[in-house]
């Protein structure tokens, strides 16, 4: 019964120490949680035909990005534009018209000076990707420079199953950095926007939540080890 109890106290103290290690300043985890600020941001380019050059950016609000979070799970679509002008839709907007621009479609999260020096982890499972060529969707993160002259990132796709990327951010003062979705393709009139696709992830408990049940679960096996 001693060897079980003594077998007992070195898992739930290593147990401590993982969680413990996990809430370190030098390493932080996020996820996909609405609770969060989330932003939008377009950029708009020439299609790769019309020598695809860059045309502007700027702010645009969640739902315009066609983007929309539900109970549980974000969905994402190519982008549509309700103005039938010949500058969005090859020749003109309409039922089956073709989109005239690239819309580079962007929805984070962004922290100035907390994620600093230190290795963000961005977590998550996707439900379904059904997007066809050439419309492409992927998971971010992005460390800016304080005056948004530069900055690093790293991606990875959106495929069925989970995710994860990490960044070493630079630890200078005043740092931007953001951790989101990226979905690229021609713009869509509404009513074709369905057969071009969708990425669906789901939403995740907040991180200490998901800490304290795992500390739970591990806790409750090691006391039933410790009856045996």
């Amino acid at each position: 019964m001693k060897k079980h109890l003594r077998n007992l106290a070195v898992m739930i103290t290593a147990a401590s120490a993982v969680l413990a290690g996990s809430n370190r300043v030098a390493a932080v985890d996020v996820y996909v949680d609405p609770g969060k600020n989330w932003l939008g941001y377009m950029n708009v380019f020439e299609l790769p035909a019309n020598g695809g050059a860059y045309l502007w950016g700027s702010g645009w609000g969640i739902a315009d990005l066609n983007a929309s979070f539900s109970a549980t799970m974000l969905t994402l679509t190519p982008n549509t534009i309700g103005d039938a002008s010949s500058y969005w839709y090859t020749p003109s907007g309409g039922p089956g018209a073709t989109g005239n621009k690239t819309m580079d479609a962007n929805l984070y999260v962004e922290e100035t000076g907390l994620l600093s020096g230190q290795t963000v982890t961005f977590s998550g499972v996707v439900l379904a990707n059904t997007l066809v060529s050439p419309y492409t969707s992927v998971a971010f993160i992005k460390d800016f420079a304080p005056d948004w002259s530069s900055f690093t990132s790293v991606t990875a796709p959106l495929a069925n199953g989970a995710f994860s990327i990490s960044l070493a951010t630079d630890p200078a003062p005043g740092r931007h950095v953001q951790y989101g979705f990226e979905t690229i393709g021609p713009n869509v009139w509404v009513t074709d926007v369905a057969s071009k696709g969708y990425v669906q992830i789901a939403l995740v408990p907040e991180p200490t939540s998901l800490s304290l049940l795992s500390l739970g679960l591990l806790c409750a096996l090691c006391l039933r080890a410790g009856r045996r």
